[in-house]
């Protein structure tokens, strides 16, 4: 019995936020638009301040990285396709001569 106290006393918290949350809405669901879309700039306003934004040294890190993957990657493709061609177009080729 004691455990479920708890529990119950925890989920009608819940639902009393969850009440106040669908109030709120119903309010503000009477705003005209450009009441609306000023309270959306607002909130992407508020959150990108919550951002962690890269500091210069990271970001330059990570482009360095980046850009060396990429050219890793394109010389690999390269490769690939270099040794494809080399099997298929000459090695396929000489054994119907």
């Amino acid at each position: 019995m004691e455990q479920v106290l708890p529990a119950l006393q925890q989920a009608g918290g819940a639902q009393g936020i969850e009440v106040a949350v669908a109030t709120e809405a119903l309010v503000e669901s009477k705003k005209t638009v450009v009441g609306r879309l000023i309270d959306f700039f607002r909130e992407v306003r508020g959150e990108l301040q919550k951002v962690t934004w890269p500091t210069t040294e990271e970001l330059r890190k990570a482009t360095l990285v980046i850009v060396i993957f990429v050219a890793v990657l394109g010389v690999f493709i390269g490769l690939m396709d270099t040794l494809l061609q080399f099997i298929f177009v000459t090695g396929v080729a000489s054994l119907f001569r």
